[in-house]
C-alpha cells in the first residue's frame, strides 16, 4: 500500500528526464554499504528545494481529497511532518558526515527496488522528478535508517496505525504489498501488526482489535486452576 504523494499525470512530459532517473537508479543500486546509499541519496535529494517539497505536500492534498475529513486532516499531518522531517534529516546527516561510519551492506532486495523505482518513474505520468523524489525519501528511512516507509502514527482505516513496540515496528498494512505495483511494503522493515495481541493491548488500536486482545486473553489465557 502506498500513501506517496505523487503528482498526477501529465502527457507533455519528455522522455530525458526519465532516462536520466533510469541512470540515477542503476547507480543507486550499486551502492554496497547502507552509508554509501545515504550518500549516494543525499547528493540527489538535496538538488532539491523546500518548494519541492511543498509540491509534494500539495499533490498528496489532492490524492486524499476523497477521504473523510477527520481521517484526511490526521493522515495528511503525519505525511507532511514526514516528508519535510525526512529532508531535513538527510541535510543534517550528510552535515555531520555519519554516512562514512554505516558500514552494514545493502542487501540484494533493497538493491531491486531502485530497478522498481525506475520502472514507475518512467510511465510518463505526472512530474518524474518530484515522483523520483518521493522514491529517495522513503528509501533513505527504509534502508538507511532502518525505518519503516510510513513513519509511526501514520493512521489506516480502522484507526490502525504504525507503531514502534520493543523496537520493532509493526505496520497493519504490511501484507497489503500486492495492492499495488509500486508498494512500498516488499521493501519495508516492518512487520505485520498481528491480528489478535498476545499478552499485550495493541496500543492505539482499533476498538474491534482491542476486543479480540480482550476475547483471547479471555478464551486462552484465563487459567482458573
Amino acid at each position: 500500500m502506498s500513501f506517496l504523494p505523487f503528482s498526477r499525470k501529465d502527457p507533455g512530459n519528455t522522455q530525458e528526464p526519465c532516462d536520466q532517473i533510469t541512470a540515477e537508479c542503476h547507480e543507486l543500486a550499486q551502492a554496497a554499504t547502507r552509508g554509501e546509499l545515504g550518500a549516494k541519496i543525499a547528493e540527489l535529494v538535496l538538488r532539491h528545494s523546500p518548494a519541492d517539497i511543498q509540491q509534494m505536500k500539495l499533490n498528496f492534498g489532492k490524492k486524499v481529497e476523497d477521504l473523510s475529513p477527520e481521517y484526511r486532516e490526521r493522515l495528511t499531518q503525519k505525511i507532511n511532518e514526514h516528508l519535510l522531517g525526512t529532508f531535513q534529516a538527510i541535510r543534517l546527516r550528510r552535515q555531520q558526515g555519519v554516512f562514512g561510519t554505516m558500514e552494514e551492506p545493502v542487501t540484494p532486495l533493497q538493491k531491486s527496488y531502485w530497478e522498481m523505482v525506475a520502472g514507475q518513474c518512467s510511465g510518463g505520468g505526472g512530474d518524474s522528478r518530484i515522483r523520483f523524489l518521493n522514491y529517495l525519501l522513503a528509501a533513505f528511512c527504509m534502508f538507511v535508517l532502518e525505518e519503516p516507509g510510513h513513519p509511526v502514527g501514520t493512521p489506516f482505516p480502522g484507526n490502525d496505525t504504525v507503531q514502534l513496540i520493543d523496537g520493532t515496528y509493526y505496520c497493519p498494512v504490511r501484507e497489503k504489498a500486492g495492492d499495488v505495483d509500486s508498494a512500498l511494503c516488499p521493501f519495508c522493515p516492518a512487520l505485520q501488526t498481528p491480528a489478535i495481541g498476545y499478552l499485550r493491548p495493541p496500543i492505539g488500536g482499533s476498538e474491534h482489535r482491542k476486543q479480540e486482545f480482550i476475547d483471547n486473553c479471555y478464551r486462552y489465557h484465563n487459567f482458573n486452576g
